[in-house]
């Protein structure tokens, strides 16, 4: 009997360079991001799967929150559902495929199952990028202008803000994502992470790639840099404003507002800027992974604690709703 002792995917035939193919049915590419980690393949299902199901439960509570009880019915909190509901379809996009690799076995993913997980990848974090921003602009408003806060940010203004961040960051994504995906790729076809992250793609095109990379610095400046500095702008005269009130108490009140959001911001933009904007020359495969899994898995994790263990208004609307729920169980049926 012949037994096979060829590499573990040996199945994968590679061209020389797939310019002038159809790429989407003839390329996969295998994800390097499993071979560092122990060979306990079943606990780390379990561990991952865990985590996953934390975070739909988590971020669909703050969804179901934010909708059921009248007093979150502002914009702050109609950000925070549009928030965890963006969270819910970012680890929808990566731990489901990681998930399947671990229990198959397997480390490839499809050319066209690359390039759509990096499109929502990109286009959800740019979305969730512009609407931290808003965030911290609803609290300025709320708290340097109230007079016309109910004016500015009114409903119709909300729903016309987070449309255009989506809008805008799918625009600019999918531009991305078809001038990456229709340049020639070279063997090996390995790409050093969990999932289809613009870096370590482009590190396999041939030739030169000073376009895209022009391309992919402008997008995270206006994605990531320019969020971040409005928010920024936002919290210095937020806590101009806030140094101006006599009473301590009232200090501390106003900035506790602000306190759920400020969290989210440094976890989020801090993972983000570390996996973006450090310089290749201080920059390695594990600690860009390590960076990648935090905001793509730990921020979604944490966001619904941080909302409802920092935030009194999400904690009492949650013992309101239970009660409801507990209180309707004891009434008859008709």
């Amino acid at each position: 009997m012949n037994v096979d002792n060829g590499p573990l995917f040996s199945e994968v035939q590679y061209p020389e360079t797939t310019k002038g193919r159809n790429q989407s049915s003839t390329i996969e590419f295998i994800l390097l991001g499993y071979s560092g980690l122990p060979n306990l393949p079943g606990l780390l299902f379990v561990l991952v799967l865990v985590i996953y199901i934390t975070i739909l439960l988590g971020n669909a509570l703050i969804v179901l929150i934010t909708c059921a009880d009248s007093a979150l019915h502002t914009p702050m909190y109609f950000f925070l559902r549009i928030l965890s509901f963006l969270e819910l379809c970012y680890t929808a996009v990566i731990i489901p495929e990681m998930l399947a690799n671990i229990l198959a076995g397997a480390k490839t993913i499809s050319f066209s199952s690359c390039a759509a997980q990096m499109y929502f990848l990109l286009s959800l974090g740019g979305t969730e990028c512009c609407l931290l921003a808003l965030m911290a602009y609803d609290r300025y408003v709320a708290i340097c202008r109230p007079l016309v806060y109910a004016v500015v940010m009114k409903k119709s203004v909300c729903l016309r803000l987070a449309g255009a961040a989506w809008l805008s960051s799918s625009l600019v994504t999918l531009t991305h994502v078809m001038w990456l995906f229709h340049l020639p790729f070279c063997p090996p076809m390995e790409i050093d992470h969990f999932f289809c992250d613009a870096p370590p793609v482009l590190e396999l095109v041939c030739g030169n790639t000073n376009g895209i990379e022009i391309e992919a610095l402008i997008s995270t400046v206006l994605f990531v840099a320019i969020p971040f500095a409005l928010i920024l702008w936002s919290y210095f005269y937020i806590l101009t404003e806030i140094l101006k009130m006599p009473s301590a108490a009232g200090r501390g009140k106003t900035f506790s507002t602000c306190t759920s959001h400020l969290t989210m911001v440094v976890l989020f933009f801090g993972t983000t800027g570390l996996t973006y904007f450090q310089p290749k020359s201080n920059s390695s495969p594990t600690t860009g992974k390590f960076w990648s899994l935090c905001y793509t898995v730990i921020t979604p994790l944490l966001n619904p604690v941080v909302y409802s263990l920092r935030n009194k208004v999400v904690k009492g609307a949650l013992r309101r709703t239970f009660h409801r729920i507990i209180s309707s169980w004891g009434e008859p049926p008709f």
